[in-house]
């Protein structure tokens, strides 16, 4: 990523890794501000400059470390290393949390957030797996900052339990010789290939998701695959059985003996719907009010009909075709 324009704390030039992006990056635009949760030029645009604004970078020092309990992947959702993204997935739920305001967000006190990290880990009662990429795509930030390289051997070396955290990415070739001890679990991301065009901009192709789960496998990692999020399209069975085929043909054998599946149903919202008009106006279009219905205040999921199909659609042809798959859950 090289950005167009770079929003930065001042306090930043007190943090080795803040130092090193302002030198890496000396000959972009750039602007100091307050706050990295309050820049209000950017709060102000308008939607249609939501493309534009991606391409921006914001530097800043995180200052909330609470850990919240979780009951999925995870023990506990870890604040982290950044936030936001500069790829554009449609329906991403980061939206919802930052509007139009979820370019992607480093945060320079790596080291007291690794040390909390590694400290809450030993002081549970029993080995916890901590969500480190909430709220991030820590691959995608990793070839920025190199914080991921440092994170897992840091906790491979020190921590109790494991990290995990989900991508959308296929860069993970600085990653596969770390010492990682086997405490990072990661989690690719798949959907089928037209939905990765049509709906997940920037993000890597099928293919290459695909050929990263074999090396991550091949280098000693825990894993896991999503098939996330599921969306209803006109032709969904059709590409979703293509997924799956794809999956079966190209996972490894490695893979596919040690297979662990989550998969989660698309939500929505007025807040999408607004970015998405202006800012993609011939996009795919994604709410659909026949198969949608209302999920707390501005917020759409597929209605229970729909979802119990597609569940029982899943785990006929997932069955079909991986003996040895755990499905961990479909929501």
């Amino acid at each position: 990523m090289k950005p167009k324009k770079i929003y930065y704390e001042p306090d930043v030039v007190n943090y080795e890794l803040g130092k090193r992006l302002l030198e890496k990056y000396k000959d972009v635009p750039r602007i100091k501000i307050e706050s990295h949760n309050r820049i209000k030029e950017l709060q102000e645009r308008p939607n249609a400059d939501f493309v534009e604004m991606k391409k921006y970078l914001i530097i800043g020092i995180r200052k909330t470390h609470k850990y919240v309990q979780n009951e999925k992947s995870s023990d506990f959702l870890v604040p982290y290393t950044s936030s936001g993204c500069s790829a554009m997935c449609l329906y991403c739920y980061l939206v919802c949390n930052y509007n139009k305001c979820s370019y992607l967000r480093l945060f320079v006190n790596v080291e007291e957030m690794l040390k909390n990290l590694i400290k809450k880990s030993q002081e549970t009662e029993e080995a916890c797996v901590f969500e480190i990429g909430s709220n991030s795509d820590l691959i995608l930030e990793n070839q920025i900052t190199g914080n991921l390289d440092q994170t897992i051997e840091r906790f491979g070396k020190d921590g109790r339990g494991y990290i995990t955290f989900p991508t959308k990415f296929s860069m993970v070739d600085s990653i596969l010789n770390l010492n990682h001890n086997g405490k990072t679990i990661i989690r690719i991301s798949l959907n089928p290939q037209e939905i990765i065009t049509k709906v997940e901009y920037g993000t890597s192709s099928l293919e290459n998701r695909i050929r990263a789960i074999n090396k991550l496998a091949d280098a000693g990692y825990k894993f896991g695959i999503l098939i996330a999020p599921v969306v209803f399209i006109d032709n969904w069975r059709n590409l979703y059985l293509e997924l799956l085929e794809q999956m079966n043909n190209d996972l490894s054998k490695k893979v596919k003996t040690k297979l662990k599946i989550e998969i989660i149903f698309m939500t929505y919202s007025y807040v999408h719907n607004a970015i998405n008009e202006q800012a993609f106006p011939k996009a795919l279009k994604l709410y659909n009010k026949e198969i949608m219905t209302g999920r707390g205040r501005g917020k759409y999921c597929y209605k229970k009909e729909y979802r119990d199909e597609a569940e029982e659609f899943f785990r006929k042809e997932i069955k079909k075709r991986f003996n040895s798959v755990t499905i961990m859950y479909i929501v």
